[in-house]
């Protein structure tokens, strides 16, 4: 599968000034899946450093037919994940 970035996660990347191989990286590896229903989009998270912090990120993205086409990535606050979890908003793929 080959993956894509989106004009606003490259925006994004060079704002936050986030490591530009990050969010594919996130993609790769990350154990932990979900489908968010607000937005209709899938939602990687991974525990990375960012920032010299371990902290969990999330990146959400799409796929178009055999690309992944990863639209934005942002840290996640302290329970976050969990709340959108436990409101029903991502659900684990």
């Amino acid at each position: 599968m080959q993956v894509k970035y989106s004009r606003h996660i490259e925006n994004r990347l060079r704002l936050r000034r986030i490591h530009h191989d990050l969010p594919k990286m996130i993609f790769e590896e990350s154990g932990e899946r979900y489908f968010d229903k607000a937005t209709g989009y899938n939602i990687a998270v991974k525990r990375v450093e960012l920032y010299g912090k371990a902290r969990e990120v999330m990146l959400a993205y799409i796929i178009e037919g055999k690309n992944a086409k990863l639209l934005t990535l942002h840290p996640l606050k302290e329970g976050q994940k969990e709340k959108r979890i436990k409101a029903g908003r991502w659900r684990k793929i």
